[in-house]
C-alpha cells in the first residue's frame, strides 16, 4: 500500500512546484482589480457631483458616455449631443458602474477559484465567508461561471449599445445581438459537457 505522506521524486517534484509560477499571474489581477476599484470611485464621484451641478464633472459624465453619432448627407451629426444630466445619461454611467462590478467580481472569481484549483489550497472550509461555489470549485466549474460571468457583461454592453440604438447602425447592431448569443450557447455548451462528463465519471465508479 502507497503511504500518503511518500515523498515526490526530485523531478516529479519540481515539476509540481512550477504551478507557483502562476502567482505572479493572481497577483498582477488583484492589481488590475484594485484599478477597477479607483476607477469605480472616479465615476461615482463625477456622477454625484453632476448631479449636484459641478460643470467639470457634468463634462467628464457626458464624454465618457458619448457615442459617435453618424453624420448626415449635410455634415451634421444626425443625433445631437447630449449638453446636460439626463435620464439616459445617468442609466448609461450607472450601468457602467454595474459593468465594473460584474467584471471585479469576475477578477474574484479566477483569482481564488484559480489559485485554488490551479496552485495550492486555501483551508477556508472553517471560514464563515467562504463562497459557497468555492466548497466545489474545479476546472470545469470554474469554466461554467466564467461563462456566466462574460454573459451577464455582454448583456450590459447589449444593453447600453441599445439604450444608444438610434446612433448605431442596424449591421453594429445585429452583430453585437449575434456575438451575445453565441456567448450564451457557448456557455450552454460547456454546461452540457460538463455534466455528460460528470455523469460519466460517476457512472465509472
Amino acid at each position: 500500500m502507497t503511504d500518503p505522506k511518500q515523498k515526490l521524486r526530485p523531478l516529479p517534484a519540481f515539476i509540481f512546484m512550477t504551478r507557483w509560477l502562476q502567482l505572479p499571474l493572481y497577483l498582477g489581477l488583484i492589481l488590475a482589480q484594485c484599478v477597477y476599484v479607483f476607477h469605480f470611485w472616479v465615476e461615482l464621484k463625477d456622477l454625484i457631483g453632476a448631479a449636484m451641478g459641478n460643470a467639470s464633472s457634468l463634462q467628464h459624465i457626458l464624454e465618457a458616455v458619448a457615442v459617435h453619432a453618424p453624420v448626415a448627407a449635410d455634415g451634421a451629426a444626425a443625433v445631437a449631443p447630449a449638453n446636460k444630466l439626463t435620464e439616459t445619461t445617468i442609466m448609461l454611467v450607472v450601468l457602467g458602474l454595474i459593468d465594473v462590478v460584474m467584471i471585479s467580481n469576475l477578477l474574484v472569481m479566477v483569482i481564488i477559484g484559480g489559485y485554488e484549483t490551479f496552485i495550492s489550497r486555501m483551508n477556508l472550509d472553517t471560514h464563515p465567508d467562504q463562497p459557497e461555489w468555492l466548497s466545489h470549485v474545479n476546472a470545469s466549474v470554474l469554466k461554467t461561471k466564467l461563462a456566466m460571468a462574460i454573459i451577464g457583461i455582454s448583456s450590459i454592453h447589449l444593453l447600453k449599445t441599445f439604450i444608444n440604438a438610434s446612433v448605431y447602425d442596424e449591421k453594429t447592431l445585429i452583430a453585437q445581438t449575434v456575438i451575445h448569443v453565441v456567448f450564451l450557447l457557448s456557455a450552454l455548451a460547456i454546461s452540457y459537457t460538463d455534466r455528460i462528463t460528470t455523469m460519466t465519471h460517476n457512472e465509472s465508479h
